[in-house]
Parts: C-alpha cells; sequence; structure tokens
C-alpha cells in the first residue's frame, strides 16, 4: 500500500517543486501513513507515501540506481516478484521489495516491462538517459493513478484530491459529467468529475516527453472475450481453470503481513477463504450481516463452514451488522472515494474493512469473478433474449417465466449488443435527466468505449463483457475496493483478477460461462469448483445473491434516518446547492417503497434516490468542504 505523486515543470524552481509535492502527498497520507518521501532533479520531481527507511523488507522510495539515474515509485503489489528475479542476471538486491524488481526490469526492458507483471501496481519512473517520465498502470487498474496537464506543468497523483491543489487546475466540478452519473451511478471513462484531472485508463502506460513536453498514452495488454475461442470440453477447461486459479491465489499468499479473508454465502469468496484456510489454517474471515433476512448471508457462510469443519477448525470469524445507522458513514465513505459512486455495496464494503483492519492488514477477495467469468444477471438476460428473438410461444413463456425483462428488451427495437447493455445499465431516461438537472438538449450519453477491439462477429454476450471489464470493473468495483480498503490502512488482494485467469476466460465460449436456460452463471466456475471438491455440489450451485443494502428498506422511512440524510430527503441541502430539481427530488424520496424490492432489483425507486444522495454529499464533502 502507497501513494505515489509527482510533478514536471519548467516554471518552478526545485524547491517549489519540492513544496508541492509535500503538500500533495499531505492529501493522500492514508494511502501509506508510514511516512513520505521525495525525489526531485532539475524540473522533475517525485513522492511516495509509504515506508520510506531503508531495509530489506521493502525499501525506500523513491528509488534511484545509481549508475543511470533511473527513478521509481511504485504503489501496490508484485506477485510474481521472485519469479522476475530469476528471470534477470544475477546481481544482489538490496532490498526485498517490489519497487526494485520494477526499477531493474525496466532497465533491461523499457517500457516492455510491464508485459511481464503479474499484481495489482501503479507508479512512475523517470529516466533522464531517455528524458522521459513514464506513468503506468496495473491490467485491471486494482490501483490509481491520476494526470492533469496545466500551463505551469505536468502533475500526477494516485488520488484526485492532490492534484486539486496543482497550480493551474480549475479545481471544480465538471457537471457536464452529470448526465453520465445519473445514468451508469458512476463516471466511466477517462476523465473525472473535476475538469482537466484524468484517469491513466488500465493496462496503459503515460509516456511523457521531457524535451518536447508532450504525452502520448499506450496500452500495453489487451483481453477481449470471444477472440479466440479455445477450450470446447468441459471436464479439460474446469482442469485448466481449477490450475490458474490455485496458482493465482498461490502468488497472493505470499506475505510479509497477516491475511484475512472476506467470505460470504457466493461461491468466489468461499472459494477463495478455503483454499486460502487450508494454506494458512489460523485465518481470520470476516463477514457482514443484516437484519433483513432476504439480504444476510451468514447462514449460508455457516452452513459453508460447517460443511468444510475440517478445514476450519482453526479459523476464527468475525461478523459486523450492517443496519440503516450505518448511513452516517456515507459522507465519510463519499469523502472517502473522492467521486459520486452511487451503487449500494459501498456501505457494506465499507464496513467489512472497517472490521478486517482490526485484526489484519491484508485481505483476499473473491472480487473480479462475477466480470471476467459472466457472473451477473444481465449476461443471462442477454443469452436468453438471443433465443426468444426467435423462439415460438410456448418457449418465449418459459423465458419470459425466467426472465420478465425479456419483452422490455425486444421492445428495445434493432439495438445491437452494445446498444441493449447501454439501455439496460440507464438508470434515469433522457427526460427525468432534463428535468433533474434543470437543462434542456441532454444528449444521449454513450460508455466512453474508444481504444476497445471490434466487438462486431463477436458472441454478444463476449461484447458485454469486454464493456463491463473496460468500464464498470475498474470505474466502480475496483475504484471501490481501492478507496475504502485504503482508507483503514488495509490491503485487499484479488485472485480472480490475475491476467491469466481472465486470458483463459476470455478464450471460453460462451456455452462454458452462462447456462440462461438453466439460470446458470458463472457455469465453469461452479462446474470446476464443484468437480474438484473445493466446493460441494450445493454450495457451487447455489443462486446468486447481489451484494447490497436493503436500500429501500432504509428509505421507506425518512423519519428513521440519520440527520444528514434527512435533510437530502426533505430537500434541503438539494436546494440549497442549487444543482439539481428540488422538488423531483423530493418526489424521488417519497415514491421509495420497499414493497417488492429486493436484492435482485437494479433499478427501483430506492435507487434513483440514493444516485441523488450521493451526489449531494459528495458535492457538500468533495467541493463545498474540501
Amino acid at each position: 500500500m502507497g501513494g505515489v505523486c509527482g510533478i514536471v515543470s519548467v516554471v518552478f524552481p526545485e524547491d517549489r517543486i519540492k513544496e508541492l509535492i509535500a503538500g500533495m502527498s499531505n492529501l493522500q497520507r492514508h494511502r501509506g501513513p508510514e511516512g513520505h518521501a521525495v525525489f526531485t532533479e532539475g524540473r522533475v520531481g517525485i513522492g511516495f507515501n509509504g515506508p520510506v527507511k531503508p531495509g530489506r523488507s521493502r525499501g525506500m522510495q523513491p528509488m534511484r540506481f545509481p549508475d543511470d539515474g533511473v527513478t521509481v515509485a511504485c504503489d501496490g503489489r508484485i506477485y510474481n516478484r521472485t519469479e522476475l528475479k530469476s528471470m534477470m542476471p544475477a546481481r544482489e538486491y538490496d532490498t526485498d521489495g517490489d519497487a526494485e524488481v520494477v526499477l531493474h526490469l525496466y532497465r533491461r526492458m523499457g517500457t516492455g516491462f510491464l508485459r511481464h507483471l503479474n499484481g495489482m501496481y501503479a507508479g512512475a519512473i523517470y529516466d533522464p538517459g531517455m528524458k522521459r517520465l513514464i506513468l503506468f498502470r496495473d491490467r485491471f487498474g486494482v490501483k490509481p493513478m491520476h494526470y492533469a496537464a496545466t500551463e505551469t506543468g505536468f502533475f500526477f497523483s494516485s488520488e484526485v484530491e492532490p492534484l486539486l491543489t496543482a497550480p493551474g487546475v480549475a479545481s471544480e466540478p465538471d457537471l457536464t459529467m452529470l448526465p453520465a452519473f445519473f445514468t451508469y451511478r458512476y463516471l466511466p471513462g477517462d476523465k473525472t468529475i473535476f475538469r482537466g484531472v484524468f484517469r491513466l485508463p488500465p493496462a496503459s502506460f503515460l509516456e511523457y516527453d521531457l524535451t518536447a513536453g508532450a504525452h502520448r498514452i499506450r496500452r500495453y495488454w489487451e483481453c477481449c472475450p470471444g477472440i479466440p475461442e479455445k477450450y470446447i470440453d468441459e471436464d479439460e477447461a474446469s482442469e485448466e481453470f481449477i490450475r490458474l486459479f490455485r496458482e493465482a491465489l498461490e502468488i497472493r499468499l505470499r506475505s510479509d503481513v497477516e491475511l484475512g479473508g472476506f467470505i460470504s454465502g457466493g461461491i468466489d469468496s468461499s472459494a477463495v477463504a478455503l483454499l486460502t484456510a487450508k494454506a494458512k489454517p489460523d485465518l481470520k474471515m470476516f463477514t457482514v450481516s443484516f437484519d433483513e433476512p432476504g439480504y444476510d448471508e451468514t447462514s449460508l457462510v455457516d452452513e459453508f463452514i460447517a460443511e468444510q469443519s475440517p478445514v476450519f477448525r482453526r479459523t476464527s470469524r468475525f461478523v459486523r451488522k450492517c443496519t440503516r445507522d450505518s448511513l452516517k458513514q456515507l459522507p465519510r465513505i463519499i469523502r472517502a472515494i473522492g467521486e459520486p459512486l452511487s451503487l449500494g455495496a459501498v456501505i457494506p464494503t465499507d464496513t467489512l474493512c472497517a472490521l478486517a483492519s482490526e485484526k489484519v492488514k491484508a485481505v483476499v477477495t473473491g472480487e473480479g469473478a462475477d466480470e471476467i467469468f459472466a457472473g451477473y444477471r444481465k449476461f443471462l438476460v442477454e443469452d436468453a433474449f438471443l433465443r426468444y428473438r426467435d423462439a415460438p410461444p410456448g418457449e418465449r413463456k418459459q423465458l419470459e417465466a425466467l426472465y420478465p425483462e425479456l419483452p422490455g428488451r425486444a421492445a428495445m427495437g434493432d439495438l445491437d449488443a452494445v446498444g441493449r447493455h447501454i439501455a439496460g445499465e440507464a438508470l434515469f431516461s433522457p427526460e427525468e435527466l432534463r428535468r433533474l438537472l434543470g437543462t434542456e438538449g441532454i444528449p444521449t450519453v454513450h460508455l466512453p468505449l474508444e481504444g476497445l477491439p471490434d466487438l462486431s462477429g463477436i458472441h454478444p454476450v463476449q461484447a458485454m463483457q469486454a464493456i463491463e471489464c473496460r468500464t464498470r470493473l475498474p470505474d466502480y468495483v475496483i475504484t471501490r475496493l481501492d478507496r475504502l480498503s485504503v482508507r483503514y490502512g488495509l490491503e485487499a488482494r484479488t485472485p480472480f483478477l490475475d491476467f491469466r485467469l481472465a486470458e483463459f476466460a476470455a478464450s471460453l465460449p460462451v456455452g462454458l460461462k452462462v447456462r440462461s436456460g438453466q439460470s446458470l452463471d458463472k457455469y465453469i466456475c461452479r462446474k470446476a469448483f464443484a468437480g474438484s471438491g473445493i466446493l460441494s455440489e450445493k454450495t457451487a450451485f447455489r443462486p446468486k445473491k447481489p451484494f447490497t443494502i436493503p436500500m429501500a428498506r432504509w428509505f421507506e422511512r425518512p423519519d428513521l434516518l440519520p440527520d444528514e440524510i434527512r435533510d437530502v430527503v426533505e430537500g434541503d441541502e438539494v436546494g440549497r446547492q442549487g444543482i439539481l430539481d428540488a422538488e423531483m427530488v423530493k418526489e424521488l424520496a417519497s415514491s421509495v417503497s420497499g414493497r417488492g424490492v429486493g436484492p435482485e432489483t437494479l433499478r427501483s425507486a430506492a435507487d434513483r434516490f440514493f444516485a441523488v444522495l450521493v451526489f449531494t454529499l459528495w458535492y457538500r464533502e468533495c467541493v463545498e468542504n474540501r
């Protein structure tokens, strides 16, 4: 865990660069509270938050090689560090840390070093010989990197807030991004909600030419589902999945700190927890519970642990309840994330991270499996729709019984898979957006799909997965996990986001991922876990339950909400800010009902109101009170 920031400027003297970097580092010290160090040379400066004392365990960052002056600062973990060392010419390493491996791998291979890394990482490399600065980010964007270019210089940092202090950055929200936020509930793509501040895309590196004062961004890895399909035989695919899954988890269990694990009723975290407990019998596991039975999974976890009691006999489990009172944390959660994210999972994720941080320094999680192996209902619906379009009436009725969304999807007309995916994600209609935002002529909001390979000619479910992995996975799922774990000084490791597993998943035909006729998502994972004995048949083929809060139940009683939340419900805070239509917000709040709403309900009145609540609190916490 750490934080990286830096400056390239021909305007500021070296002392001023040091001063600016110190201020930037202070704003993300939660990413590495152990200390702070700065490297400067001429017009280039790099700062790092984290362990900054020399020693074999990690080593001082920024780290400089004296022979050529190449300097690196890297946030995250390189899980295949041992294997990478064996690739390079024999030399005595000064530390056991990841940054030194990155340093020497870059010196040997240039930017090609990125293709060899397996882990979660984001960092900066200053190469005085090549007169360039390199920013880089891991394949799925588990670790963040942001940048801004102004007339006074080029600035970068792990999180957004430090960049808002950079000279020349407007530090004001870009309200033209609101239609995208209120459509998708997060901001997809490279733009942030702050004008002039950008994300470095996952699987990419940015090269800044110190002579020309210009930069360019290039991708170093692409993983597009369905190109080409390789595995046909279920048994062969299952065997390969288990091999890769075990290897992905094994290298993430290498640790100099105690590891714990998140566990829920889902198959992903259950399989991760079981294999981790076999390797680390004293494993500490963490679960969130709810009073509402439809959302609570503790009984499923209890059943699983009892079923595998020989493995879990020395483990311990800690459970923390998530209740309506947990909403009191929402302003601080939003402040920690830094950008508006309006899906309900932010609250139980924060609860889990807070609980785990009291016992361990790092956890392994099942995050990422749903995107990589098609674990969401939307993928099942799309697969069913392809059959539904030309099915006879009898079969149509059978499919509609499983997927009531199908008639609505058929009514979309001639939209292709990409269009259906985008339409299916929309939280507000264009007409509702015009009223909510008080503007006319709001354009149709599109997901930023620039740079994706040509999706024509591949199965529509595979195309949807490619979009999901480029947008929602890094910009919502991973952003949520990173910001809320580092908020508590916790490191979260995600074996399902091992790039080898992702490439394997991309080579699978759709039939090994979803079986819409049987309502089975992540089919190959379920079959492999059951066939290998990692999970029982009952657990492996258990229906998926979304990880979220009972939003509608909590918000249908405004009188029971915390004061700061009730101010938004009643419209006072919205009216004071003057950005959203206060009357519409009151109508949204009053229309929230828990009747007929469950964890599988993706677009209820509560979801619409929650998006308004998140934005209003974000504006107060991250703009007005910044």
